[in-house]
Formats: C-alpha cells, structure tokens, sequence
C-alpha cells in the first residue's frame, strides 16, 4: 500500500499504532456530526403542524419538505463515498459541515414553502458528505481492531441514539420556540465540528483512485431516487402506472449501474466486495434491521401521544431508555466482539432486538408505562450491538483506501431500510387500523372521514362530539393499538430473520 494512503498519525498516537488522546477527541467530533444528522432525519414530525399554520404549504408542497432531504441524501450517498476516497475524507466532511450549518439557516427562516424545499434538498446534500466521510475516518485513524470496534461503537451510538433523541429535541425546542428552532440548533452545533474535524483528523484518500465516473454517478443517484419514490408514493397512492413506472426505472439504472461497474478499471462502486459473505450478509442483515426498527420509531411516537395522551417532550423523554440502552453497549461492545466474532455477535444483537421488540408488542397493550420501558431497553441494547457489529464487519472487509465507498453502500443499505420500513410497515398499519374500525356510519361525512384516514385526524374531529365522539375515539385508540402490535410482531420476526442470515452468513473470526 502507498505511503499517502494514511496521513501522519495524530499527535497523541501511542507505539504500535493504537490510538491516543487526540484520536479519541476527533471521535468526539465526528460523533458529534452523525449524531445531529441522525437527529434531523426525525426532529421535522414535530414541527410540521407549526410549519403548515405559518407557511401553508400545498399537500404536494408538504410532501416534498418531508421527502426532499431523504431523496437527496439516498441519492448522492455512493457518489459522495466514492469521492471522499478520491479528493480525501477530511476535506469533503468539512465541505459537508459547513453546507449542513448553512442550509439550516436557509431552512430556519423560509419565507415560504418552496424556499423550505430548496434548503432540505441542500441539507441532503451536504448530509451525504456527512455519513460515509465520518465513518470512513473512524476507519483510517483508528487501525487497532479492539480499539476500532469501540470507536465503531461510539459512532453507532451516536448515529441510532441521534434518531431516537429526535423527537426529545424537537419537543423541546417547539414548547418554547418557533418551528425554525429545529434547525437553528444545528448552526452552533456544527460550528464546534467543524473546529474539531479542522483541529484534530488528519487527511486520508485513496492513493489510486482512477478518474471518477460521472455517468456511474448519474445512473446511481437515477437509480435510488426512482427506488426509492416508487416505495413512498405506492404506500401513499397505492399500486398505479406511475409508481410501477419508476419502480422499473430505478431497477433499470440499477442493473446498468452494475453492468457499467464492473467494465470499469476504477469502477464507483466495487461489486465485487459482495462476492464476499462478510459483507453481503451484513449488508442484507442490516437492512432488514433496520426495516423494522425504522418503523418501529415511527409509530411509537404516534402511540404514546395519540393513545397515551403524552405531549411531544414527554412522548420522547418516554423514548429515553432505548436511546441510553444503545449509548450503554459501547462499554461491552468490544469485548463481546471478541469474544463471538462478528457474526455471531450480530445474529445475537437482533435476536435480542427481537425480543425487545416482542416484549414491547405485550407493553402496548398494558396501561403501565414498566413493560414498554423493559422493551425499550432491551431493544436498545440489541440495536446498538449491531449496529457497532454490522458497521465493524463492512469496514473490516475491505481496505482502508476503499472505506468510503464500503461506508457509502452500508449508509445506502440504512437509508434504504428506512424508507421502506416507514412506507410499508405504514402501509400495514394504516390497513389494519382501518379494518378494526367500529361502524362509523352514525357519524357526519367529514368527521367519518377523519377517523377512516388516521388516529390523528380523528382525534382532531372527534373533539366536540361528546360522548358519541369519545366513545368512537376510544375505539380508534383500540384499533390503532391492535394495528401497531401486529405491526411490531411482524418487525419481531424480521428482526429474528436478520439475525439468523448473520448467524449463517458473517463469519466469526475472533480477534485477539
């Protein structure tokens, strides 16, 4: 390997290699940054009703402020991996840093709904240099495998803590600011990363990289995006000509994606890397994970505001336990690595997670708030394990000269997991809610219509009914309940699927 694969090592490295204060400062600091990211990603929920009374946003218009940062970022995360290699990783994230900090200014204070869309598109681009350009880092600065694994499972913590902080933050900030706040707070916070990234990580690139392809980079991003909107809109419209229509054209620039990888000497994205089981396993493992983790956020939040009565701060403070659970396995998490291996230690991390989430299923149908905390916890602890272990065995599987580009495809894997959770496990929710709706015919067209589309708009409706409303409303929370339980059952056998495909498919070398 070329000497200017790795810059000098930072002042505080010890002999041999491990690393020393200075490391683990930068760590700090690039933690800092996935975990404001992961924050954003779910902050907005909270904001939307303060948003839409100020701006009023068209239904499209709306859509688009929610959809728009996820796109771009899905769709840029391969290319921006793959040149973080080429014109170095440090130089790209304090790119990325400084464009995050600036589009949430442009966000905070949008005049109107499609400047709001404009700065979510740019923090989706600026988010892409964040994700694979962190952790390609933690790849480079740390090159001791148990003090890896730790740094690794610092920065999991941070990236699946951040998520689940989102709607804690985001409460909050609106019980005493305007919706802007959910983006202000990223400038202050961002300036520190940027002093710490600027001050303490040295520079790493690829030493031969080849000539960057610009037409691998437009058939990826065509590729994910068109994935990617197929999924949401058929969970919002159904099955129609226009979702199936951009579902096959994502899965034509996929294959062309591909097909064009592999003829190239210095391809975007190295296909052969899932010829190996070490990385094809986790990566599927991965997804499915965090398919059923994604949604269930995204409906607990739901429950414990619309059946449990809780505000948003106190919804989220309620959420706390999985986020500390998550935060507590980087104390264990490498010496569980080496003591199972890789793969065992994943396969063991979701089953947990899928307990967790079975026990959480029961809680959901108890009034005490003990069960769901337990699940909670184990849950957290299951996630966080794996996702230390499935970030640890992708970056370990490849050199460190390709380690944005391996990041890049394990951040595609998450964000894609993401997306489809939220649309199809919301997809069952929303039919089997419907399905265990009483008759509704008693009541007026609209307010029949309220308690048909959602929980929330039924609530909203259903407000000055008396006690014909209340009674409905409490049969709607009896349905939403029964809806939500199936629905984490169901991400409790995804989750023990994903753990048996690591148990057959990673290996377990154990380190020394």
């Amino acid at each position: 390997m070329s000497n200017t694969d790795l810059a000098p090592e930072p002042t505080g490295a010890t002999a041999g290699g491990r690393a020393g204060v200075r490391q683990w400062a930068a760590l700090a600091a690039l933690t800092l940054a996935v975990t404001l990211l992961a924050v954003d990603g779910t902050v907005l929920a909270l904001a939307v009703p303060a948003l839409v009374a100020e701006l009023q946003p068209t239904a499209t218009q709306l859509l688009w402020i929610g959809d728009a940062y996820s796109f771009a970022l899905a769709g840029l995360l391969i290319s921006m991996g793959t040149l973080a290699d080429r014109i170095g990783r440090r130089r790209l994230l304090l790119i990325g840093v400084a464009g995050f900090g600036a589009a949430s200014l442009l966000a905070a204070f949008a005049p109107s709904a499609g400047w709001l869309i404009a700065a979510r598109v740019l923090l989706g681009v600026a988010g892409a240099t964040l994700m694979p350009s962190t952790l390609s880092i933690v790849r480079n600065i740390f090159t001791d495998a148990r003090q890896r694994t730790r740094a690794i499972a610092v920065w999991s913590a941070g990236a699946s803590g951040g998520a689940a902080l989102g709607p804690l933050v985001g409460g909050a900030l609106l019980e005493h600011y305007w919706w802007g706040s959910v983006f202000v707070i990223n400038v202050p916070i961002m300036l520190l990363v940027l002093i710490g990234v600027a001050a303490l990580v040295p520079e790493s690139r690829d030493p031969r990289p080849g000539r960057f392809d610009l037409l691998s980079a437009l058939l990826s991003v065509a590729a994910i995006v068109a994935l990617v909107w197929a999924v949401k809109h058929t969970a919002k419209a159904g099955v129609d000509p226009v979702g199936v229509g951009a579902a096959v054209a994502g899965l034509v620039g996929g294959v062309l994606f591909v097909r064009r990888q592999r003829r190239l000497s210095a391809p975007l994205v190295d296909v052969s890397l899932f010829a190996r089981p070490v990385f094809t396993g986790t990566v599927v493992a991965s997804l499915i994970a965090i398919f059923a983790f994604s949604g269930l956020l995204f409906f607990f939040s739901q429950y414990l505001q619309l059946v449990r009565g809780y505000s948003p701060l106190e919804a989220g403070l309620r959420e706390l336990p999985l986020t500390l659970a998550s935060i507590a396995v980087v104390a264990i998490a490498a010496a569980v690595l080496a003591r199972l291996g890789v793969g065992r230690a994943l396969a063991v991390a979701l089953l947990t997670a899928g307990a967790g989430m079975a026990v959480l299923t029961v809680g959901e149908g108890y009034a005490g708030y003990a069960p769901l905390a337990l699940g909670l916890v184990v849950i957290g602890l299951g996630v966080g394990l794996a996702f230390t272990a499935a970030t640890d065995a992708v970056l370990g599987a490849v050199p460190k000269d390709r380690a944005g580009s391996a990041s890049a495809i394990s951040e595609m894997a998450y964000e894609l997991g993401v997306a489809l959770g939220i649309a199809l496990l919301g997809t069952l929710h929303t039919v089997l809610y419907r399905s265990a709706l009483p008759d509704l015919s008693t009541l007026p067209g609209p307010s029949r219509d309220a308690v048909h589309e959602s929980l929330a708009t039924a609530g909203r409706a259903l407000a000055g009914d008396g006690q014909q409303g209340a009674q409905i409303l409490a049969a709607a929370q009896e349905a939403f309940v029964h809806a939500m339980q199936t629905t984490s059952l169901i991400a409790a056998v995804l989750l023990v699927a994903a753990g048996v495909i690591a148990w057959k498919l990673v290996p377990s070398p154990r380190q020394p």
